[in-house]
């Protein structure tokens, strides 16, 4: 039985500008991604796949359509309240890792935390420590940490209010292959093995042989979708979708 959608979409529009120089990034997307599932959304340079995912996330408003994070739709929330829900129920990993330089790693973890005046649950702090090998890295800054150490302590970060969707945008582009993989695993394990739900945008086939399903996008447009990814089975979409 399918799970209930973490995230959702109804035929959403997104016009950046105005007149003639308007640019629509979004044509009239519908798309819901399970609770506890791993999702990919990929597609070419100006397909839409990051619009698409600052708008599922709340970080960009859509001009047309409705956007729920599990009930609540977005476009009806306040400022403020928008802001909290992003603190409180969303996750983020960036390709840029976005540590604060002075802090230490658990402090940069920490931070979503101790700006909502919370402490994190022991058991759950141990966990998300345990399942991306950072005990032994918590004392260091961001600048004696190497690239791949660097990415976790932003998935850490990203995972420790507990969030009910964590969206990676190209979170292995800034790393080699044998970082990238590492981050890859460790984003698959958040679903398998802690419960969350996680959605990433890439490029790369092989990342998106990570997810449970992938969605292709195009020209602002899904363009097809593939459930149980390999990377073979990936190109094939993307051949036969002409991308």
């Amino acid at each position: 039985m399918a799970n209930s959608p973490a995230v959702t979409a109804e035929h959403i529009v997104k016009v950046y500008g105005t007149g003639p120089a308007a640019v629509r990034a979004l044509g009239g997307v519908s798309v819901a991604f399970e609770t506890g599932r791993f999702g990919a959304i990929m597609g070419p340079s100006g397909s839409g796949k990051s619009t698409l995912m600052h708008c599922l996330a709340g970080l960009d408003s859509v001009s047309e359509g409705v956007v729920r994070l599990g009930g609540t739709e977005l476009a009806a929330l306040s400022d403020r309240a928008l802001t909290l829900l992003r603190r409180d129920r969303i996750g983020f990993v960036f390709q840029a890792f976005n540590l604060l330089p002075t802090l230490t790693a658990e402090q940069n973890i920490r931070l979503p935390l101790e700006l909502a005046g919370r402490r994190p649950d022991p058991g759950w702090w141990g966990e998300v420590i345990g399942t991306l090998g950072l005990a032994d890295r918590l004392r260091h800054r961001p600048a004696e940490l190497s690239g791949g150490q660097q990415q976790r302590v932003a998935c850490a970060r990203a995972l420790i209010t507990r969030p009910d969707v964590i969206f990676a945008d190209e979170p292995t582009g800034n790393l080699d292959s044998t970082s990238g993989a590492e981050v890859l695993r460790f984003l698959r394990a958040f679903v398998t093995e802690l419960g969350q739900t996680v959605v990433m945008v890439t490029h790369d086939p092989s990342a998106a042989a990570h997810a449970d399903r992938v969605v292709l996008m195009s020209d602002g447009r899904l363009a097809g979708e593939l459930d149980r990814p390999t990377p073979e089975r990936v190109r094939d979409l993307l051949r036969t979708a002409g991308v």
